[in-house]
């Protein structure tokens, strides 16, 4: 097997990157790179820490983040499952990185920042979802921001009709759960879960 090793060696492996790859790269949102976070309603956080990477979906019914400004970016933290990975990760190296996605859109947008937890309560307040608060902000310093190649969408073929999975083909949470822990109550878990996700949703 063959490994590259070096920087040297995988430039020389790849060749030099073209314009288009490059002078997309900007460190703030222009008007075009502002309308496409204003019409996600979903992305994905990934933040790193000492024990290693995490990825964590975000969405909303509305815009997945707030624009504060040009090079800020506001997200509150839902409610979840509180394991709070991608929060204990910040509170410790703040480097973040967001991939935004738009169902329809063969391309994605990359956001790479620093962020910090704001728990100000006017702040919280303004997020109030059907009479419930996030827990906290995440306050994201935007460092560059670029459009992705849309290649890999394309190739999976990801907003094709389709290719959609049909309920009951994949293995639902509580078997996998199941599977894990064999004393673990798997049918009562996905049976209840459609009724708990509805009444907890934020």
């Amino acid at each position: 097997m063959s490994i590259l090793t070096s920087l040297e060696d995988l430039h020389a492996h790849y060749g030099t990157a073209g314009e288009a790859s490059l002078i997309k790269e900007i460190d703030h949102l222009s008007p075009a790179y502002r309308r496409i976070v204003e019409a996600s309603n979903f992305c994905t956080l990934a933040t790193c820490g000492p024990e290693g990477l995490d990825c964590s979906p975000r969405g909303d019914d509305g815009m997945v983040v707030r624009i504060q400004d040009d090079q800020t970016l506001l997200m509150p933290d839902r409610r979840g499952n509180n394991r709070i990975d991608s929060l204990r990760n910040i509170v410790r190296d703040p480097r973040v990185s967001l991939m935004f996605m738009i169902p329809g859109w063969n391309n994605v947008l990359r956001i790479n920042g620093k962020a910090v937890l704001s728990v100000e309560q006017d702040l919280i307040a303004s997020f109030e979802k059907e009479g419930h608060l996030p827990r906290s902000v995440i306050v994201i310093t935007i460092g560059s921001v670029y459009f992705q190649c849309a290649r890999a969408v394309m190739r999976a073929g990801l907003w094709e009709t389709e290719n959609r999975t049909g309920k009951g083909d994949l293995p639902s949470p509580g078997e996998i759960m199941k599977e894990i822990k064999a004393s673990f109550d798997g049918e009562t878990y996905d049976r209840e879960w459609p009724e708990r996700a509805k009444t907890s949703m934020w």
